[in-house]
């Protein structure tokens, strides 16, 4: 069949597997043509291997350090009536080219936050590899079931305490207006610490430790973002970051429990990139349609592949075996954007943007092609009119 992007409210219904593919290659070229990472990981776990950060932290360590891989993800299969996720065709596509190069590399697709892909993902780790030296927590979804209670909670990207408006933008049709989010109940917020915090992060590692699967000065990484000042209302002091402070505050206590073993948890802090979620965050679509077009001008863009090839070179694995942390211990590779002549650019523009110069003053194709990449259209060297099979 062809395979054409359908979208409905800011969600990409499809994705293309001949794209997904030519993505995941082009990500291993941009790793191989960076040269071996010199003291990198040998043996690596990656829980949300499928998409984002979490893909392109399974190709580094795989295509950089030739380590031995598992993934661990959520995804939908291709059907004979209609195309998969994203997700399923780049773990597919990651698992051949590994094979290729002669590296182990295993998929398990299911429901991370359940005891019962848990024992599976263990024994695979047992029987194959014996330990992990590096572990990486990069889930992303909307919802989880608790594994003992059944309990299924939703998360909310809402604000705590307050009403936020700001400007926004729909970014397939470049329309500016002001978006109103009300703030967050109580239980939204518990909801939200539960789906995205460090609890099940914590429950990995722990039921990795004591099967005695984590090699000694093992390390551990997820993943957080924290934003510019106009973003924070909505994330870093709602609800997605009162999970993300709880997430640092488990990176913390893993350190403490794991001591015996040497292990260091870390948080990462990575740049704001076009994903899935980013689409229907009011807000965020506006600041990164800016943020793009002013980090590109200065040459100082980077998309996911970027910034771990970066976080495993610079920062986790550096010559000296040092970690660079900021004051509260976290990583920062969002440091990019975070400069202070990045921002006053964007602060400026931001106070011009309206619906009749969006695309004078941002990168809003730019955005729409990451959107559309992502589900593995608008891929170079890709024939779209060409017939391809779902499975």
């Amino acid at each position: 069949m062809i395979i054409e992007p359908k979208i409905r409210n800011s969600i990409c219904l499809t994705a293309h597997p001949a794209g997904c593919a030519a993505e995941v290659d082009r990500q291993i070229e941009y790793i191989q043509s960076r040269g071996p990472i010199p003291g990198g990981p040998k043996k690596i776990l990656v829980i949300g291997a499928s998409t984002g950060y979490g893909l392109a932290s399974r190709i580094a360590a795989a295509f950089g350090a030739g380590a031995a891989t598992i993934g661990v993800a959520f995804e939908k299969p291709g059907r004979d009536k209609g195309p998969g996720t994203a997700g399923f065709y780049n773990l597919r596509r990651f698992d051949e080219r590994a094979r290729e190069k002669g590296l182990y590399a295993r998929s398990f697709n299911g429901d991370a936050f359940s005891h019962e892909l848990k024992a599976e993902v263990l024994e695979a780790i047992e029987e194959d590899l014996g330990q992990v030296d590096l572990v990486v927590y990069s889930l992303a979804s909307p919802a989880r079931k608790d594994p003992d209670t059944g309990e299924l909670y939703m998360s909310a990207i809402k604000p705590i305490g307050r009403s936020y408006r700001a400007k926004s933008v729909e970014f397939l049709t470049g329309e500016v207006k002001e978006a109103e989010v009300p703030p967050a109940t109580e239980e939204e917020i518990a909801n939200t610490l539960k789906v995205m915090g460090g609890e099940d992060w914590e429950l990995w590692m722990k039921a990795l430790a004591d099967r005695n699967l984590l090699a000694p000065r093992v390390k551990t990484v997820a993943y957080s973002y924290i934003g510019p000042e106009v973003t924070r209302p909505i994330y870093r002091r709602g609800t997605i970051g009162n999970a993300k402070e709880h997430l640092e505050a488990t990176a913390r206590k893993l350190t403490a429990d794991l001591a015996h073993l040497k292990a260091e948890a870390y948080v990462s802090v990575n740049k704001a990139l076009v994903t899935k979620a980013a689409a229907v965050i009011p807000v965020v679509a506006l600041y990164i349609s800016i943020l793009y077009k002013v980090m590109k001008a200065k040459g100082l863009h980077e998309g996911c592949i970027e910034q771990m090839d970066r976080l495993f070179r610079d920062r986790l694995y550096t010559a000296e075996g040092t970690v660079p942390r900021d004051q509260d211990g976290l990583i920062r590779i969002d440091d990019w954007e975070m400069q202070s002549d990045v921002q006053e650019e964007v602060d400026r523009v931001w106070e011009l943007i309206n619906s009749d110069n969006v695309n004078d003053y941002t990168d809003l194709e730019g955005y729409k092609e990451e959107f559309l990449k992502i589900n593995g259209f608008a891929v170079e060297g890709v024939d779209y009119e060409a017939e391809v099979s779902p499975l």
